[in-house]
């Protein structure tokens, strides 16, 4: 086919593009922790927090790919900064129930104002159509993203298993 030279360099800049956003990402993720004296993983936690409500402190250990003492941790460190109210769960006294407190969440969004500005002037111009789309490729790279880190943290052929919250050498 002859324009499959050009497929492959737009593929390839696809990727190498899905990288630098992904560093930058990260950096990011970095500097919104810092600037509010958090960790990152504190900023995870709340952010996941921010979306969902109320959680479990598995459902955090879960979607922060941290260990549950970690996790335990960090909740107590975030209860104590005021950050989130934790309670036993009235239906299973075993559990803990986390939740973001109300009053804090606008000091969480504040760091964010100005990107979220900018992002929404930048898909201002795109159509309904490319919107979509790139809500789908959003979609798609979450699902290889929960894929990878369910193999990653499993034993497989290509390698040992990674506990949540360790690296392979740990």
């Amino acid at each position: 086919m002859l324009h499959e030279p050009a497929r492959t360099s737009a593929i390839a800049g696809l990727m190498r593009a899905g990288r630098e956003t992904s560093r930058l990402s990260v950096v990011f993720r970095y500097a919104i922790a810092n600037r509010l004296g958090l960790t990152v993983s504190d900023l995870e936690c709340l952010d996941f927090l921010a979306d969902v409500g109320s959680a479990t402190a598995g459902q955090v250990a879960e979607r922060t790919n941290l260990t549950t003492g970690a996790v335990t941790s960090m909740l107590r460190r975030l209860q104590q900064a005021g950050w989130v109210t934790a309670e036993r769960d009235p239906a299973d006294r075993r559990r803990v129930i986390v939740t973001l407190r109300p009053e804090r969440a606008a000091e969480l969004e504040k760091p964010y104002e100005g990107f979220a500005e900018r992002a929404g002037r930048l898909v201002e111009g795109y159509s309904a159509d490319e919107v979509e789309l790139l809500v789908r490729h959003h979609a798609r790279l979450q699902a290889m993203y929960l894929a990878e880190l369910d193999r990653l943290s499993g034993a497989d052929a290509d390698g040992p298993a990674i506990t949540p919250g360790r690296t392979a050498d740990q």
